[in-house]
């Protein structure tokens, strides 16, 4: 008994249930849902004045005796829907609000359907004929724009207590004048009523009702998982490059580990300099709070001259230039990013001091070319977009070498070359030959960036 109870809470819910769904995930889905209350109101303000507009050029029906409720109607459905138009800008439409608009619609529509026979001087069977019961489908219909099933089948609900009631009030106002009857004939020419007639007209909008609202509640829960796909999707690209977080989320087949590409590229490595040492003496607050500033500038350097942070390693700073999307220029683009990053640093001291580091914050960085491996790594339940290659490894050795040279950036010869055939200038740099580089097998020839 208690599944069937869930499962009725999970309907009249209209969807997946909200207990696990992040607070972000669903502000914008009611986001959306307040967007489908503006364009449902816009629909039923044009829907108003078109049927205004029609009533006004349309030649009058003839055999029209009594009062004609048709113009206060439609005044009085005008307002009402300008009213509920302005209340959606200003606020997210409350559920009682939105079942009152269904009260609304409702009551129009039969009230004019009952006011046919009054102006008409008819029997009440006379308005059970009407076509203007078709319009049921569009109220209904307009609910769907909400993509809540809860509201499709309350209008349904609604639209058919409305005309049963119509039923109702016909078969039993004047037995005198109306009598049931199985003769479609009579039923069409006389003040008759076909049972079987009504029936269908009941079950044909119970059917239309019943069938979107469970269209629409495989399609909410589709919304829900969609709307929380989005959220991670983006979330994703906080976490990843652009290019790599939409190589992830618009693969056409599940990525898995072993799959990349070798790529020409320059890699730059970034790191502060005596962090761990002086971050020790700090709140853990103080801590993240300068290096989030320190991130921060770091990341716009990097993107500015076109590349793109791989990860962020504690302190340090692993980016790539050319290896995400192909370059031209990747070599140059990485030495200006590797001195402009040392000399923003260096003139930026009072954005550290302001967040909490007690003196001067510098950093190390170093450049390498070559060719690298762009792709996936890991098991097949734990995976990460990375790259993979000797110019990584020696990137990451000068960065430390920073530290015995007594510089702030550094990169090899080979890559100061490479960066200066594709379009590099910089005033003449220093050129430490045949040095001894700790985790590098060879001796290199050390281009100083910067001190």
């Amino acid at each position: 008994m208690s599944s069937l109870s869930d499962k009725m809470r999970y309907i009249l819910r209209g969807g997946p249930p909200e207990s696990g769904i992040p607070d972000r995930v669903r502000a914008e889905i009611r986001a959306h849902e307040a967007s489908s209350e503006r364009l449902i109101s816009w629909v039923q303000l044009g829907l108003v004045l078109f049927f205004s507009t029609l009533y006004i050029i349309a030649p009058r029906a003839e055999g029209s005796a009594g009062f004609n409720f048709v113009p206060i109607a439609l005044g009085a459905y005008f307002l009402f829907t300008i009213f509920r138009l302005l209340l959606s800008y200003r606020f997210e439409l409350p559920q009682w609000y939105l079942l009152i608009s269904i009260g609304v619609d409702m009551a129009l529509l039969v009230g004019l359907i009952f006011s046919f026979h009054i102006q008409y001087d008819q029997h009440p069977a006379f308005y059970l004929k009407t076509p203007t019961l078709m319009y049921v489908f569009i109220f209904i219909g307009l609910r769907a724009l909400r993509f809540d099933p809860r509201f499709v089948l309350t209008t349904g609900l609604v639209a058919v207590s409305g005309w049963l009631g119509l039923v109702f009030y016909a078969a039993f106002a004047d037995m005198d004048s109306m009598r049931v009857t199985r003769n479609y004939v009579e039923y069409l020419t006389g003040n008759s009523i076909l049972v079987g007639a009504e029936l269908d007209k009941t079950m044909v909008i119970l059917a239309v009702t019943v069938i979107l609202s469970v269209a629409l509640y495989r399609g909410r829960s589709m919304l829900f998982e969609a709307t929380r796909d989005h959220a991670a999707a983006m979330d994703l690209r906080r976490f990843f490059a652009p290019e790599v977080a939409a190589s992830i989320t618009d693969a056409n087949t599940e990525l898995q580990a072993g799959e990349g590409n070798l790529r020409e590229a320059a890699i730059l490595y970034a790191d502060i300099r005596g962090f761990t040492s002086v971050s020790s003496s700090l709140p853990p607050e103080a801590v993240l709070k300068v290096l989030a500033e320190y991130q921060n500038l770091a990341v716009e350097v990097i993107n500015q001259a076109g590349g793109r942070v791989d990860k962020f390693l504690g302190d340090g700073i692993l980016a790539t230039f050319g290896a995400v999307q192909p370059s031209e220029s990747f070599a140059a683009d990485a030495l200006v990013a590797a001195t402009t990053l040392v000399e923003s640093v260096r003139s930026d001291q009072q954005r550290f001091r302001t967040a909490g580091w007690p003196g001067t914050l510098t950093i190390g960085t170093a450049v390498a070319a070559g060719p690298v491996t762009v792709g996936v790594i890991g098991s097949k339940n734990r995976l990460e977009f990375t790259v993979i290659g000797d110019a990584v490894n020696r990137a990451a050795k000068m960065e430390d070498a920073n530290k015995a040279q007594l510089t702030k950036a550094l990169t090899d010869k080979s890559t100061w070359e490479l960066a200066q055939s594709q379009g590099y200038q910089s005033p003449d740099a220093e050129i430490r030959c045949d040095t001894v580089v700790s985790g590098v097998l060879k001796p290199l020839d050390l281009v100083v960036l910067a001190r």
